[in-house]
């Protein structure tokens, strides 16, 4: 056990020791990024380390305006089984502290939580690529991106329920707004495993392509992010995100109010000096 209150400051010293296996792989190339998690014997489940690395990793990319899209998946032959046990068993061990529950809360909303905060508000795309079972927080952090694509041999894995625990780090906002209350509350308490055909026609997943395949359908849909004005995506972005959850007249107002911006663009003027002199 640790000492009482210190349970959070544990986990991020482990997870920022620099003796600590590499645990999360970037590859750049040009404007897009492929963030993998990388410990494929435990089915990158998220250990302090892959945590802490992976938030910098993003954080990093984020801060980079040259960075259009960035990719994540995990290492073979799964995307993430989600919380690290032995981390839980910590967090249990540690309930009759003075800090009690506080203590894991800080780990569960700052670092879980820190990172699907920062896909959700960044204006860089985000697009997991589920290559095998996606369980817990990893299957949270997935749905939190912009784009859900699967490899025929993704599974998405509702573990939370057996586990003792609710929907958790944003899983039950996209649950409900995919499925809606009576879908998530079956999802939730059926705890079945849901194969990439299934989870494409409930509209977890917006693509399913053979497994060899996915990285580079991953990097098509990077291609399309490409071929769009930069302030296009910037600001359509935050739009939607924020329509989830407006009514529609709140919705059509802040469109009145940002699609004036895009009228001043060069690409938006190069676009229609085009098609007026029938170039498109």
């Amino acid at each position: 056990m640790t000492e009482a209150g210190s349970l959070y400051r544990t986990m991020v010293a482990e997870g920022d020791d620099p003796t600590a296996p590499e645990r999360v792989r970037v590859q750049r190339r040009g404007d897009r990024a492929v963030v993998t998690l990388d410990e494929p014997k435990r089915l990158n489940v998220l250990s302090a380390p892959l945590v802490r690395q992976l938030r910098r990793a993003l954080t990093d990319l984020d801060a980079d305006a040259d960075v259009r899209s960035v990719v994540i998946t995990g290492a073979d032959p799964g995307f993430s089984a989600g919380g690290d046990l032995k981390m839980m068993r910590a967090a249990v061990d540690h309930r009759d502290s003075p800090e009690g529950g506080a203590d894991v809360w800080r780990w569960i909303r700052r670092e879980f939580g820190g990172i699907a905060r920062l896909i959700a508000g960044s204006d860089t795309l985000f697009i997991a690529a589920l290559n095998g079972a996606a369980a817990g927080v990893g299957l949270a952090w997935a749905m939190t991106c912009d784009l859900v694509i699967a490899s025929e041999r993704a599974v998405i894995v509702p573990a939370f329920g057996r586990l003792g625990l609710i929907p958790e780090v944003g899983t039950s906002w996209a649950l409900t707004r995919r499925l809606g209350y009576q879908g998530a509350l079956a999802f939730y308490l059926r705890g079945e495993h849901i194969d990439a055909e299934t989870a494409l026609r409930l509209g977890l997943v917006q693509q399913v392509v053979t497994h060899e395949e996915l990285l580079n359908a991953a990097d098509e849909w990077c291609s399309r992010i490409s071929q769009m004005p930069p302030h296009t995506m910037a600001m359509t972005k935050p739009l939607l995100r924020a329509a989830a959850d407006a009514s529609w007249n709140d919705a059509l107002t802040v469109e009145e109010f940002a699609e004036p911006t895009c009228f001043t663009t060069a690409a938006f003027a190069d676009n229609v000096h085009d098609m007026l002199n029938g170039r498109r």
